[in-house]
């Protein structure tokens, strides 16, 4: 694996000690801002994280959380910094949501306003950092990169190569009543390329808003009438981070689609802080990558807030998809419910540990667990590790795993009422997944997801 310097990691003095496979990983673009207030800000929040980076490596299967998710492939590839390349808005159009008149585009994690359109009521803002008004400069420091878990070593990556962010503020007392799409688009072709997308997401207090946060590829040269769009066939590695802040009685409703090439690597971070009797809904959905692992971390900072995380992972071939969720319940009254599945294919392997945490004082929790797992060949592999941790003695908490394939006499019963094998089992399969595709609030999207769940 050759390895590839950065000036930034240089200036703090990171080369010498840095894990030469995690420093390779490192590929940056120059910040892109250009307000001097926010630069100044990124760059010292880049030069905090690559000092983390410094003292990290990447994780191994020796690692208890990592320990079935080997990530050799990862390391075995030479990843270049992303391009400027840009396909245009005619290439997108499969993935526009009539639903959702806003939409901010990124591409290669740098914001693209000409593929972007925002149709929002004045005060609220969907943009990049420089469409932050400057009454917002000095309150972003208290939110960008301020959750816990900055240390997690692919976070601190991400921080340290911030070159944009796409940012979600949702004023006091609105409610925002179309969805906002958040689309990150690779256009990786022959060249491996690293991008790492950053998302900040503020609701105020009282404020509701429904959030789409969508990662595909386009290949380069879109531009080309004469080319034609190619997805599956890209290698490229996306780190992205999305933090969520939710003030008092705020609603946020957060759909999280991972859909890139077979052949690419996605690991993201989604960090929630749920104040006072918030809610907080999460509707994951993993359909791409070669290696893919999404980590969920709610961190509860009142009492009386509610949790739902809804999960789908559907997977074939030898993708590996990996979900880590961690529920820190630190205060009394909090409720949740996390329901996650995995549909797994051919040699294709799932995992899922999901943690939840309920010290002493957070009486009266009322949290459920349940990981749901469809094995539809013999090669098929699933690792599951549904987790509490209680110290509170007054809660009502339960958890539980299963691990099944498709019913042969269900699938012959289908067969007997006129539907081919192929068919029997995709209205089986397609029923399985419904229950968590269709608590996304947009109809076309359902559509469209039901759609990709067939054999």
């Amino acid at each position: 694996m050759s390895i590839q310097v950065t000036p930034d990691l240089n200036q703090v003095g990171v080369v010498s000690s840095v894990d030469t496979e995690l420093l390779s990983l490192y590929q940056t673009q120059s910040i892109a801002v250009q307000e001097p207030e926010l630069v100044s800000l990124l760059q010292a929040i880049r030069d905090r994280a690559a000092e983390t980076v410094q003292q990290s490596k990447i994780p191994t299967t020796r690692d208890e959380e990592w320990r079935f998710t080997d990530l050799s492939a990862l390391k075995s590839v030479n990843f270049q910094a992303a391009s400027s390349s840009k396909p245009n808005l005619a290439a997108l159009e499969s993935l526009l949501l009539p639903e959702a008149r806003s939409r901010l585009v990124f591409v290669n994690g740098v914001y693209a306003p000409d593929l972007s359109a925002v149709t929002l009521p004045d005060g609220i803002i969907a943009s990049n950092l420089d469409g932050l008004p400057p009454a917002y400069h000095s309150q972003i420091k208290k939110y960008l990169a301020q959750l816990p878990g900055a240390q997690e070593v692919f976070t601190a990556l991400n921080t340290a190569a911030i070159a944009d962010v796409a940012i979600v503020w949702i004023p006091k007392n609105i409610v925002v009543e179309t969805p906002i799409h958040l689309l990150f688009i690779s256009t990786a072709s022959n060249t491996p390329i690293v991008s790492q997308p950053r998302c900040l997401v503020v609701a105020e207090s009282n404020s509701s808003v429904t959030l789409i946060e969508d990662y595909f590829n386009q290949m380069t040269n879109l531009e080309a009438e004469e080319t034609e769009a190619e997805v599956g066939e890209a290698v490229y590695f996306t780190n992205a981070v999305t933090e969520i802040w939710l003030a008092e009685n705020a609603q946020v409703n957060h759909t999280r689609i991972e859909r890139d090439s077979p052949e690419a690597f996605h690991i993201g971070k989604t960090a929630i802080a749920q104040a006072r009797d918030s809610r907080y809904t999460c509707t994951a959905i993993t359909l791409g990558a070669k290696l893919s692992r999404h980590n969920l971390e709610i961190f509860q900072t009142g009492e009386q807030t509610q949790t739902i995380l809804n999960g789908l992972t559907k997977i074939s071939g030898n993708q590996l998809a990996d979900t880590h969720s961690t529920l820190a319940l630190n205060h009394p009254y909090g409720t949740s419910l996390q329901q996650h599945k995995c549909i797994v294919g051919d040699r294709a392997h799932a995992v899922f540990n999901g943690k939840i945490f309920v010290p002493k004082p957070a009486q009266q929790t009322d949290a459920a667990q349940l990981n749901r797992n469809l094995l539809l060949s013999p090669k098929a592999r699933v690792d599951t590790k549904p987790q509490l941790e209680i110290t509170a003695d007054n809660v009502k908490c339960a958890h539980g795993a299963t691990v099944s394939q498709l019913d042969d006499d269900e699938v012959f019963y289908l067969q007997s009422r006129g539907l081919n094998a192929t068919d029997a089992r995709n209205l089986l399969v397609n029923a399985f997944a419904a229950e968590i595709i269709n608590q996304i609030p947009i109809p076309s999207l359902q559509q469209t997801l039901l759609k990709t769940i067939n054999l």
